[in-house]
């Protein structure tokens, strides 16, 4: 493991800068998303709502999210690359989410619609800066070190995050000792430090993260006018890449299984009967195995190229799906949360990597915000198969099955993706656009 954290080929302080903006932002993953928000949310804001209502309109809220990031990542990555703005965007939306999860800790109880629309904002927050957080990887490294490099990230984030959750899970079991009146004062706390951390820890990438010039200096109109040109034209160009466009679909279901089980899994296991506290654990769990396994997963993808990897990680996931269909007590709940985290950090780290490799230089803006709007998509099917399902069959267990649907579709597409003529393809678009460039200058 050590030798996935020597320098690469890359420059090693941009690249360390990079990593630590997952180390700060996971912090909002885990302890917002996954962790305190929902219970918080029923239990202190929305508690004088219906159980289901308060449900209903956590479900909205994180739908309208991923939905205003579907309609908006493509152009707003497209005007990032006309700027040459990734990472004055990525600052613009972390601030947008670190302000936003401060702003909880002062929100009373009963303010359930405040709260939701700081929930909002977070998540825009959140989802924003990871569009250009990761069209920025093609700054920092060489190609010849993506898998490494978006494996360390993964792997930060996974152990940033499971410190600072663990931290937070030690100030809810016992409030007194860290200072605080009850267990909602400590969770309030908890959303408090979760804005200091990922407001600190994203220094590193404004001091010295570079990234690519824009194609001029131009206006804010000119640039927007541009974009929108751009976008029209990189539907067209991926069209011309049809191993990109490929993978795209294979990503669209694969990613789905993975987004459900992430969503899912704390309320599959409440309805099994286990105690919120075990649930807990069991996130730890995933966090901790999640940072050396996704360094693993780094030398397996730079070893034996990127696709076998992932072909691999979906192969657990099918077992862990098939396995949790027959789970009955705790400790089975435990068992497939660390296998999870096995590959979890793998699967994403590796396909931000392979994605990277299949796109032509000098439009990861945009692209990326194609491979963004498609992770956020994919992420209103998976859950909305598993609620149906559950309501048809009368049974949480069967309610899985279409998320082992959804990783088997995503496997037979992958193993379609010829990844070294993909690479080829992207690479003779990224020469003729340099060409154009050239002689346009001429002109």
């Amino acid at each position: 493991m050590q030798d996935s954290l020597r320098p690469t080929s890359s420059p090693r302080r941009r690249v360390l800068a990079w990593a630590f903006y997952d180390w700060a932002n996971s912090a909002f993953a885990t302890v917002v998303i996954a962790g305190f928000f929902p219970v918080f949310f029923a239990q202190f804001w929305a508690k004088d709502l219906p159980a289901g209502a308060s449900t209903q309109w956590l479900g909205y809220t994180s739908s309208a999210a991923s939905l205003i990031l579907v309609l908006s990542a493509p152009l707003l990555g497209a005007l990032a690359d006309q700027l040459g703005a990734k990472k004055r965007f990525l600052l613009g939306f972390t601030l947008l989410g670190v302000l936003a999860t401060a702003a909880l800790y002062w929100l009373g109880a009963g303010h359930w619609q405040a709260a939701l629309a700081l929930y909002l904002a977070g998540l825009l927050g959140f989802f924003g800066g990871n569009v250009f957080n990761d069209a920025l990887i093609t700054d920092v490294a060489a190609p010849a070190d993506y898998e490494r490099v978006s494996s360390l990230a993964y792997a930060l984030g996974y152990l940033g995050g499971g410190l600072l959750f663990a931290l937070n899970v030690l100030m809810v079991l016992s409030p007194a000792s860290f200072g605080f009146a009850d267990e909602g004062e400590a969770v309030r706390a908890a959303f408090l430090g979760v804005a200091l951390w990922w407001a600190l820890f994203s220094v590193p990438l404004a001091l010295y993260v570079p990234e690519s010039r824009g194609r001029d200096k131009r206006t804010l109109a000119a640039a927007a006018g541009g974009a929108f040109r751009e976008l029209a034209a990189t539907f067209r160009e991926i069209r011309r890449l049809p191993n990109t466009f490929l993978f795209l679909l294979a990503y669209w279901f694969y990613i789905d299984g993975v987004d459900t089980i992430i969503f899912m899994a704390v309320k599959y296991g409440l309805d099994l009967g286990f105690a919120s506290s075990s649930l807990m654990v069991a996130l730890l769990i995933t966090q901790f195995v999640g940072f050396p396994a996704a360094l693993v997963f780094g030398r397996l993808g730079t070893r034996f190229g990127p696709k076998p990897a992932i072909l691999a990680a979906i192969g657990v996931y099918v077992l862990v799906v098939l396995a949790a269909t027959q789970m009955t007590r705790v400790e089975h709940f435990y068992a497939l949360a660390a296998s999870i985290g096995l590959v979890q950090g793998g699967i994403q780290a590796l396909s931000r990597s392979l994605f990277a490799s299949l796109i032509p230089a000098g439009e990861t803006g945009e692209l990326f915000g194609f491979y963004n709007m498609v992770g956020k998509f994919a992420a209103v099917l998976g859950p909305f198969l598993v609620g149906t399902t559950a309501a048809l069959a009368g049974d949480i267990r069967l309610s899985l099955l279409p998320v082992l649907l959804l990783f088997l579709l995503g496997a037979l597409l992958l193993r379609r993706v010829d990844v070294a003529a993909g690479r080829r393809d992207a690479a003779a678009l990224s020469r003729l656009g340099t060409t154009s460039a050239t002689d346009g200058l001429m002109r």
